[in-house]
Formats: structure tokens, sequence, C-alpha cells
């Protein structure tokens, strides 16, 4: 047994940390940033509050709010223009997975010339990027201690990704706090993508022991507290769970990898723009059922971690445990069916699945997966 696990962020967690960003900030040196956050996370006030404490400790900044939700080249270029004019020395990022991957790509932008998609994997900066503080808003991407960033081409319709460990966060400030008010579905999409990570991250074929304990780890919080979140938002106790879940199991996966789920979710979010937590949690149940054959110790112990099966269990009935549970829970948390997702037109299956197949993670899933099978599991999602 061998593996490498990197960790690239000091993290400080706890509820009211992000009243810190503003010292944190100043320990970097910076005294000029650039805010990268949404529209919807400026409008609800809540980077106010992260104005307030960089105000406090006299760092200048400005803000780049144009993030769509599934975060668009032009929209790289356009910020990184903005963090050159303003001569930021630190890109802070406030939001969920969007605007945290897209700082990255700022980040690296900023000191670099070219696009996002002139960086895209496996090529790397050559310019050292803005260090990078994340602020994250939701319990989903775990992008705060990843080198990952994906971006939408927009001429090509497809996500592609940015992954380097030069712009991973430097520091990630993880508030269980900042979560307390989002609307339930959200809460449902990003807890299942978080689920999702820690999933893929034990599955794959790049799992190593040391993400194994921590994809583990993360399914023992969300499988339990993510329906409690959902259902009552001020749970502090359920959020804090949830965020301390989704955290882990970022460190899981950037250090192992994601799989099929995640190749068919990012076809979706370049064609349609389905939201990235939504289109991993409509077919995480169908490919977790279809690679379980592959391994199916390890989908078992999957279904122990999330408390659906005992650790005596046959392996390929506590995978079937496993499998039923993540329908039963998509089911009980609000999360839609394939087929109402909207725009979603089964002509583009064929595209979907070849743009599944060209992803780079497609080789970590633990079960080869052709053109063919992702045909097949996108209407065994359809008709469901």
């Amino acid at each position: 047994m061998s593996g490498t696990f990197r960790v690239a962020p000091e993290i400080h967690f706890g509820f009211g940390i992000s009243g810190q960003t503003g010292a944190l900030v100043r320990s970097l040196g910076a005294q000029r940033v650039l805010i990268v956050t949404d529209p919807g996370i400026r409008a609800i006030g809540m980077c106010g509050q992260i104005e307030q404490t960089l105000t406090a400790h006299d760092i200048a900044f400005t803000i780049y709010d144009a993030v769509s939700p599934n975060p668009r080249d032009y929209e790289c270029l356009a910020a990184a223009e903005l963090a050159r004019e303003t001569g930021a020395e630190a890109v802070v990022a406030v939001g969920g997975g969007s605007p945290i991957d897209l700082a990255k790509a700022v980040a690296g932008l900023a000191t670099n010339a070219g696009t996002a998609l002139d960086w895209v994997a496996p090529r790397t900066f050559e310019t050292s990027p803005l260090p990078l503080i994340a602020v994250p808003t939701t319990s989903g991407t775990g992008s705060e201690v990843t080198r990952s960033a994906v971006i939408n081409d927009t001429a090509r319709q497809i996500k592609v990704s940015l992954r380097d460990w030069t712009i991973a966060p430097r520091i990630a400030i993880v508030d269980p706090e900042l979560t307390l008010g989002l609307p339930s579905l959200l809460t449902a999409a990003t807890g299942m993508d978080a689920l999702t990570h820690a999933i893929e991250a034990y599955t794959c074929r790049r799992a190593t022991p040391l993400s194994d304990g921590m994809a583990l780890q993360a399914m023992r919080l969300i499988g339990p507290n993510l329906p409690i979140a959902v259902a009552d938002g001020s749970n502090r106790v359920a959020r804090e769970q949830m965020m301390l879940g989704s955290t882990i199991a970022g460190m899981a996966f950037s250090n192992a990898d994601v799989a099929a789920v995640h190749c068919i979710a990012e076809a979706l979010g370049g064609r349609y723009d389905t939201p990235h937590g939504i289109a991993n949690s409509t077919f995480l149940p169908w490919i977790f059922a279809h690679d379980a054959p592959a391994d199916p110790q390890r989908h078992a112990d999957v279904a122990v971690a999330l408390g659906v099966a005992a650790e005596d269990d046959e392996p390929g009935y506590a995978a079937e445990q496993a499998a039923r549970f993540l329908v039963d829970l998509g089911r009980t948390i609000g999360i839609p069916r394939f087929r109402e997702l909207p725009g979603i037109d089964e002509d583009d299956f064929p595209w979907i699945a070849s743009a599944s197949v060209a992803n780079l993670s497609n080789a970590s899933n633990a079960r080869e997966m052709t053109e063919a099978d992702y045909l097949s599991l996108l209407e065994t999602a359809w008709n469901a």
C-alpha cells in the first residue's frame, strides 16, 4: 500500500471564524484584494460581512460579482483584468464552488498571459499566482481545499478543468454560520455534491490509503446530517457536521479523483447549465449500482459508512442497500428526477455520452465506462 496526500491550505474552522478574514488576509501581507463572489451572495449581505472585516484591517478591495452558477471562461478573463487594473495583491473568494473555482483561475490569470482555456490540465501556471483566500458559503464543493477549478468553455459547451496546486487556496476560512440561511434545495444539492465527492474518492481507481480515511469519515458526517440540514436549516449541529464533511471530502477527492458521476454532471453543466449538485445527485445512485460489481467490497464499505449495512453483510447485498439509500435520500430531500431538469433533450444523449468519456476523470472510474455504458445510464436515469 502506498500513496501521497497533499493538503494545500491553512484551514480555520468554526462558527464566526469568517470574522477573522481581515486579519488572515493581512497575515499574507496583502493590502489590496479582489473579492470574487456572485450576485446572490452580495444581495443577501453575506459579502458585506467580509467587506467589514477587511475594512477594519485597512485592506482595500474591489468586488467582482458577475459569477455564473457554472463559471464561464470570459468571466475568468474579465475578473483577472480587474485584478490587474486594481493592483490586487490577493484574491478573496466568497461563495460556493463557482466563485471559488473562478477565483482560482483569476489568481493564475492575474500573473500569467492567456485565458483560462490556455491553462487546462495538465498544463500548470508558469508564474506564481496571486495568493487566494477562500470563504465557502455552502457545504458542497470542498473547493476551498482543492487544486481544481472547473470552468465552462462557452464556445464548445463543455466544462474543462484547471488542476494546479499553485492555485489552491492559501487559507480556507470555513464558517458553518454562513450556511444557516441557505434554502433547502441549495442545501440538498450542495450536500449531495459533497457526498458524491466522498463516495467517488473512495471507490475510484486513484483512491489511496491516505484519502480513504477522509472519504469514509466524510460519508459518516454527511449521510445522517444532510436530511436534518435540509429539513431544519437552522440546526447548528447539522450545519457544522455538513461543513466539516464537505471540507474533508474535498481533501479526499483532491488527492484521489472523482469519476463517472462527475463526468456526466460536467457534460450537463456545459451543455444545459444544469446546477452541478443537482446533476451529481441525479446520477449518483445509478452509477454507484453500475460500478459495484467491479469492486463489491469498497461499495459495501460505503454502505457501512452511511449506516445502512453491517460490516459482516455480504458485499453485494450491502452495496445494493447503499444504492437504494442514495435513491431514497435524493427523493427525501427534494432532488428532481433527470427528466424534470429544464432543457434536457434525449436527442443529445449521444453527445453527453461522448463528452463524458472524454472527461479526464473517466479513466478513474471503478468500472470501465464506454459511450454505450453512459448511454445506458442516461436512459436508466431518464426512466427512473
